[in-house]
């Protein structure tokens, strides 16, 4: 995959993460920052980032749990570690970080 495909198939997975958030019953803020970047911040000063990184190819998630990468296979972004979906992941993360339950559906 270039460049130009990848940076495309990872701006919708963010856009798409972007909706998720939206309706996520969850008081948290977040931002979209430049560069393929989503910074969420909880009521207890922590924060989780998702990045796309083009050189890899990957999605980057960093959360206080540690750092997570995963790439796109059969329409879903998949650990690298452990073939973990994202969504199942950052859901998790985000629960460990504002301690009340998150589900977000990818």
């Amino acid at each position: 995959m270039n460049e130009a495909d990848f940076n495309a198939l990872a701006d919708a997975e963010l856009a798409r993460l972007e909706g998720l958030l939206d309706k996520c019953d969850l008081d948290f803020d977040y931002e979209l920052k430049p560069g393929g970047i989503v910074e969420l911040e909880f009521e207890n000063g922590t924060k989780i980032i998702v990045n796309r990184h083009t050189a890899a190819r990957e999605i980057w998630l960093a959360a206080k749990s540690g750092g997570f990468h995963f790439r796109p296979e059969g329409g879903r972004w998949l650990g690298t570690r452990d073939g973990a979906d994202f969504y199942a992941v950052l859901s998790r993360c985000m629960t460990e970080q504002a301690g009340e339950p998150v589900s977000l559906a990818g």
